[in-house]
C-alpha cells in the first residue's frame, strides 16, 4: 500500500462566518473515520504564527523560507490506502469537510527514516 499526502494551503479556507464550527467538526469527523479504517499515519496543519527558518549545513539560520518558494502552509493528512481510487475518495471526504479542494499527491515514505 502507499502512503498519500492530501493537503491545501491556508489560502484555500475560506469558510464563511458561522461555518467554522461545522468545519472544525467535520474534519475532526473525518480523521477520526480515517483513524478507525486503520489509514491514517499522521496529520496536523503548520502553525502559520511562526515564522520557518532555514537551517544550513554548518548550523546558521536564516529568517524565512525560501525566497524563490511560494509559502509552505495549511494543512494536512497522511494516509495509507491500496489504490489511488481509494486516495481519491479520502480526499473528496476531507475536501467535504474543510470545504476546499485538496491536493493528493504519493508520500515518498522511506522505511529506513
Amino acid at each position: 500500500m502507499a502512503k498519500y499526502l492530501i493537503s491545501f494551503p491556508s489560502a484555500a479556507m475560506v469558510v464563511p462566518d458561522g461555518e467554522w464550527d461545522a468545519v472544525d467538526r467535520d474534519s475532526h469527523a473525518v480523521m477520526a473515520e480515517a483513524k478507525a479504517a486503520g489509514v491514517y499515519v499522521f496529520g496536523g496543519g503548520l502553525d502559520d504564527s511562526v515564522p520557518p527558518v532555514r537551517v544550513s549545513a554548518s548550523g546558521g539560520v536564516t529568517e524565512g523560507g525560501y525566497p524563490w518558494a511560494p509559502p509552505l502552509n495549511g494543512g494536512f493528512a497522511v494516509l495509507e490506502l491500496p489504490t489511488r481510487e481509494a486516495a481519491v475518495a479520502w480526499a473528496a471526504r476531507i475536501a467535504k469537510a474543510c470545504r476546499c479542494d485538496q491536493e493528493l499527491r504519493v508520500f515518498g515514505f522511506d522505511p529506513q527514516s
